[in-house]
């Protein structure tokens, strides 16, 4: 190190300046405490850049929970598309057969846990996967139990149910083979004659003048003769509950009072009354209320045939009476 002088002002001679402990205390506390300095800055700086081997295990670890929560998810959403076809079949075909009303939408979807709770989960580690995955396993829990308590009233309500389930209508009126096409299924339509917007009650299935006409489960006829704009009309007492009606006929074979039988000819097509052309409306009736007959054909239709069936009666435009 070299020596360091300093004139002196009193005899303005050179003078060899001489440090003490402190200066040399203070000089080098100063190197000490910037090396400390940078070394916590280079510590850090490696930290951020080389994560230690169990931070990189916990990184990995979290990458994998993560990729099997999804692969879990997505299995959840599958069973969640099998319950609601599971609750749709129930509703529409097994209930409607056994004449039970269908569970309410809020019953099997009602909430299980409080709005709160899933908010404590959403302040967790993978927030979002874990809180709405965890809601997702909550509300298929409350569908798969109502789904089973819905399939235990139907065994119970299927027990001694062989007169009913032959009285109820359960077949088309109209065979496939005879069916040129469906041309109007239940609901709003647009009245072919007026050209306004009106509830269609039922379904119309067209068919060549002369067409067998099937009573749709057995019954009483209550009903043979001329209806204003439905036509010849022949309507049938099911008994529970159930009624059902054939209109726009060219000629009644059942006659009032006479029981029939599900699969009997009671009339045959034809294009009476308020008709645009050749076809059966038919009216299904449960509690003095008309239902849609689509829900009564679950006896002589396949899978693909209901959904042929389903798809033709969704026509919005072209309703025949």
């Amino acid at each position: 190190m070299s020596k360091k002088y300093r004139i002196n002002p009193e005899t303005l001679q050179l003078e060899r300046v001489e440090h003490g402990f402190r200066y040399w205390l203070r000089r080098s506390g100063g190197y000490i405490i910037g090396g400390i300095c940078l070394g916590v800055i280079f510590f850090y700086i490696f930290l951020y850049f080389f994560p230690s081997p169990r931070e990189a295990s916990l990184m990995q670890y979290n990458r994998n929970l993560t990729a099997e929560m999804e692969v879990l998810e997505k299995k959840v959403d599958q069973m969640q598309l099998i319950v609601s076809d599971l609750s749709q079949r129930d509703d529409n075909l097994y209930r409607a057969m056994l004449g039970a009303e269908p569970i309410p939408l809020s019953a099997r979807m009602g909430a299980t846990q409080q709005i709160s709770y899933y908010d404590s989960l959403a302040r967790m580690t993978n927030t979002q996967i874990a809180a709405d995955l965890q809601r997702k396993v909550d509300i298929l829990e409350k569908e798969l139990y109502v789904q089973a308590r819905s399939y235990d009233e139907i065994v119970e309500l299927a027990k001694n149910q062989e007169v009913r389930m032959e009285n109820i209508p359960a077949i088309q009126p109209i065979l496939n083979k005879d069916l040129k096409h469906m041309a109007s299924g239940f609901g709003w339509r647009v009245d072919p004659v007026y050209h306004i917007r009106r509830f269609h009650e039922g379904m119309d299935f067209s068919a060549p003048v002369g067409t067998d006409i099937y009573a749709t489960g057995n019954g009483l006829v209550t009903y043979a003769g001329w209806r204003q704009g439905y036509g010849e009309t022949l309507e049938i007492d099911h008994g529970f509950n159930y009624k059902t009606r054939y209109a726009h006929c060219s000629r009644l074979i059942a006659r009032v009072g006479q029981k029939v039988k599900r699969g009997d000819v009671v009339a045959l097509v034809g294009n009476t009354g308020k008709s645009t052309g050749p076809h059966l409306h038919y009216e299904v009736h449960y509690n003095g209320q008309p239902i849609d007959p689509r829900n009564y054909y679950f006896y002589d239709l396949s899978p693909e045939d209901y959904d042929r069936m389903v798809q033709l009666s969704s026509n919005m435009g072209n309703m025949m009476d």
